[in-house]
């Protein structure tokens, strides 16, 4: 099982990777514009991840195309160190500093030659990280994970008011994850099955949060990156999932109730949850989900 996540920043990159404990090996590698963090579960029953996961990590930066682009060049550049059943890559060349199997761990030194090996395809993509929730549904330090990933401001204003982007006769503007996955997600960490909207500007006002939930009656998140990363996902044929932390209530800007730190120490420990569920998942219900 390889699954590609993908988050905005690196402090919630390394939420991520933190879940599996300060002592794990990360392999570091390089993609177009970001750093691929390879970790994996530390093996045996009941470890995180569990035997046969992989997860890599990147930063893609904030908003929808960042993120498209992003997670685009993660899943056609392939990087993953050999597992059973991956195409194996070239054999690093003397003086190159790689273990045999291409990997780099400490430290990643910037402008150092990439260490390419053979793509081979993820089986998971998911949007990660933390974002604003609709309370009192998603109040701040709880998890929502997308039953829908929807570009909320995608399409036209009008006289009339907002039309989407389907509304205007071409595009999208929905992604919906393997149903079969968020319901053990849901299980798992206890994470509020919702909506999470995706959006280019962060609502900042009263006004506008009871737009966005009169237009989605279903939402409980809001973040900038998710529909960018369904978009890259979907047309490379993987399915997608999203996961968010709540670090603060849609509404009125208010830095001072902000509370980042909370939410990336829930994010970690929704992915101690998580990791495990997916290889559950891999091998009962991916094909059937």
């Amino acid at each position: 099982m390889r699954v590609l996540v993908v988050t905005a920043v690196p402090a919630e990159r390394d939420a991520v990777t933190r879940a599996f404990g300060d002592g794990t090996r990360v392999t570091v590698r390089r993609v177009p514009g970001a750093e691929l963090h390879r970790v994996r579960g530390s093996g045996g029953p009941g470890g995180p991840g569990g035997p046969g996961v992989a997860i890599d990590v990147l930063a893609g930066g904030a908003g929808p195309a960042a993120a498209a682009a992003a997670t685009a060049f993660g899943l056609a550049s392939g990087h993953a160190s050999a597992m059973p059943g991956d195409a194996p890559g070239p054999t690093p060349g003397p003086g190159s500093g790689a273990a045999p199997d291409g990997s780099v761990s400490g430290p990643y030194t910037p402008g150092s030659a990439p260490h390419c090996l053979a793509p081979a395809s993820y089986d998971l993509v998911v949007s990660a990280g933390i974002g604003g929730g609709f309370v009192p549904a998603a109040p701040v330090g709880s998890l929502v994970v997308a039953s829908g990933i929807v570009a909320a401001d995608l399409g036209a204003e009008t006289p009339e008011g907002f039309v989407p982007v389907t509304g205007l006769g071409f595009g999208r503007d929905r992604h919906v994850p393997p149903r079969s996955l968020v319901r053990d997600v849901t299980a798992a960490t206890g994470a509020l099955p919702g909506e999470i909207l995706t959006v280019s500007t962060v609502t900042g006002s009263a006004e506008r949060a009871a737009a966005l939930l009169a237009a989605h009656p279903r939402a409980a998140a809001e973040a900038m990156e998710g529909f960018g990363v369904a978009e890259a996902a979907d047309r490379a044929g993987v399915p997608v999932l999203e996961l968010r932390a709540v670090s603060n209530a849609v509404g009125p800007r208010d830095r001072d109730a902000w509370r980042i730190g909370d939410a990336l120490t829930a994010l970690t420990g929704a992915f101690g949850k998580l990791l495990p569920v997916l290889e559950g998942w891999t091998r009962h219900d991916r094909h059937h989900a």
